[in-house]
């Protein structure tokens, strides 16, 4: 039943992730940049876990100075140079084949959690990953024919390296006895400020102009950084680095489902096959072979 609940954990994550092309559409009708957007989805996410934190546990401020660099490695490593590289991507290529490379993420994972953490690379968990990838290249459309550029190529995977890094740093963080609540905290913080260095603060003024725009702001980090973080490193807990990566994709399944229904987008045959992909590596993960009951 645990198992269970890691795995539901990762899995609403994704979903919420997936609608994150929504409230990035809206934050860019109201004029903001992509670095702000960055820091309005980390700010915001920061001031909930504060709360909660002051609320459920005060003492999940307190980090040891050593172990800085594994918040320093998710906040800016992960979430702010991810969502810088990810967006420079898209001003190079197609922004199908942009999340193509974004979602070689769980290959970068799985083969850094088997050197640092010593996670198995079985059979099931390999060709979960190939047909998760697949899927996803279906549902972002591959096969258009747009060429990429060397500089396109290399932010393309620099951002599915960084998106990686995030399940690697909250690894480390994890195992030295740190809640999901400070891991996020302390990641959305130094990653809203960091966004906020580099794009400047004219998103204040901007997102504070009308009580929808501020109300849009705080339902950005709420839907798109506050649940779906805290959910995954929940799942973390009780799930290896490689599985939990991949059943996070079902983020571009959500995607492409937002595009249907909210901005009335076609749902082609090849999108309808990639989710089906998606779904199933997903339950190939969660499906027990006769020697993983046996034990």
């Amino acid at each position: 039943m645990a198992k269970k609940r890691y795995t539901a954990a990762v899995i609403a994550a994704g979903t919420l992730w997936g609608f994150m092309g929504f409230f990035r559409r809206t934050l860019d009708t109201m004029g903001l940049s992509a670095s702000n957007c960055i820091a309005v989805r980390c700010i915001f996410a920061a001031i909930l876990f504060a709360v909660t934190m002051l609320i459920a546990d005060r003492k999940a401020f307190k980090i040891k100075l050593r172990d800085a660099w594994c918040f320093v490695g998710c906040g800016i490593l992960s979430l702010l140079v991810f969502g810088m590289c990810y967006f420079k991507a898209m001003d190079y290529m197609s922004l199908s084949n942009a999340a193509i490379l974004l979602y070689t993420a769980p290959c970068f994972v799985i083969l850094i959690s088997a050197v640092l953490f010593k996670e198995k690379i079985t059979p099931k968990k390999i060709a979960a990953m190939l047909i998760a990838f697949a899927g996803c290249c279906l549902v972002s459309g591959i096969g258009t024919g747009d060429k990429i550029s060397a500089i396109g190529l290399a932010l393309g995977l620099c951002s599915g390296l960084c998106y990686a890094l995030y399940s690697i740093f909250s690894r480390f963080a994890i195992n030295r006895g740190y809640s999901t609540f400070t891991i996020n905290f302390y990641s959305c913080l130094l990653a809203g400020i960091g966004a906020t260095a580099v794009g400047g603060t004219d998103y204040i003024p901007l997102i504070s102009s009308t009580p929808s725009y501020l109300l849009f702001a705080a339902a950005t980090g709420l839907v798109t950084c506050f649940l779906p973080y805290l959910l995954y490193t929940y799942g973390l807990i009780g799930l290896e680095n490689g599985k939990a990566s991949i059943m996070a994709s079902i983020e571009p399944v959500v995607a492409t489902l937002c595009g249907v229904f909210i901005y009335n987008e076609g749902l082609t045959v090849m999108s309808a096959v990639g989710i089906l992909l998606v779904l199933s590596a997903i339950v190939l993960l969660n499906v027990k072979s006769k020697t993983e009951q046996a034990k």
